[in-house]
């Protein structure tokens, strides 16, 4: 599933594409599980005519503000893409919702797996409400951190994972953040001291901007990998330290790297170095 670093690099081809200040046309649905809440034809509706006034993103939400108030929602799930083409190219076998714009362009969203959603709603609160913080976010601190960590009683990796805690990070670049903290993903959330959370704010801070240094990450060739706009593979995969290296060894300690199962989880962690 694309985190923060994917769904960013996303965003940011999106707005050096010019879309802001486009209009939308017209929209066709070709799976209507793609949209949320809405009926294809009432999605097709309103979105036509809407003027993109912002585009940012929240967690894993890609999110067009329109001039009006509507707010589009997208989240990418497992296997979610966005292309942006001409009309005149065929249209591809996932490609499930297209978006016409007023200068000729299409936004396509193709999603082999078909788990991808759409959100169009006036009140931003009803999709992102529940949202935790940040990470990169300047409020989100390491006092802040440590402050919510100690008031749960829940294993670090399945915490870390859940968006109501910690906005945009998944089984990527949690592992990632575990290991160069030097944190077990089964240590209890209550159990890490002051000086822990501070490492581990760091940590999490440092794989995500490596990730975005690196426009993210793709981990093989298959059609469910994650690929930019411009169909770009991010190239973080060769900064990985633990995420799918098992039998390899630790790049700290040499120690063999292991796959473990935590939360229903497929983990990876150097056994020497993140102690339980």
């Amino acid at each position: 599933m694309p985190e923060l670093p994917e769904v960013q690099t996303v965003v940011n081809d999106l707005q050096s594409a010019g879309l802001i200040g486009k209009t939308i046309s017209g929209a066709q649905v070709f799976w209507p599980r793609t949209v949320a809440a809405l009926t294809p034809e009432e999605f097709c509706r309103k979105i036509s005519g809407q003027i993109v006034k912002t585009l940012w993103r929240r967690a894993k939400f890609i999110v067009f503000d329109f001039i009006d108030p509507l707010h589009l929602f997208i989240h990418l799930r497992m296997s979610g893409r966005l292309h942006l083409t001409s009309p005149d190219e065929p249209r591809q076998k996932h490609e499930h919702l297209i978006l016409d714009f007023d200068d000729g362009r299409q936004l396509r969203f193709h999603d082999t797996r078909k788990f991808g959603r759409m959100y169009l709603v006036e009140n931003p609160e009803q999709v992102i409400g529940a949202l935790g913080p940040e990470p990169l976010d300047p409020a989100f601190t390491p006092v802040l951190l440590a402050e919510r960590l100690q008031a749960r009683q829940r294993l670090l990796k399945p915490l870390l994972l859940d968006q109501t805690f910690l906005a945009g990070l998944g089984n990527i670049y949690v592992d990632e953040a575990l290991w160069e903290a030097r944190l077990h993903p089964q240590r209890l959330s209550s159990s890490v001291s002051v000086a822990e959370a501070q490492a581990l704010h760091q940590a999490i801070q440092n794989v995500l901007h490596r990730g975005l240094k690196n426009l993210g990450t793709t981990l093989g060739t298959g059609k469910a990998n994650f690929y930019s706009v411009s169909r770009r593979e991010g190239r973080n995969k060769d900064e990985l330290h633990v995420f799918r290296r098992a039998s390899l060894p630790c790049p700290r300690c040499q120690t063999i790297i292991a796959r473990i199962v935590v939360g229903q989880r497929s983990t990876h962690i150097c056994p020497a170095c993140q102690t339980l």
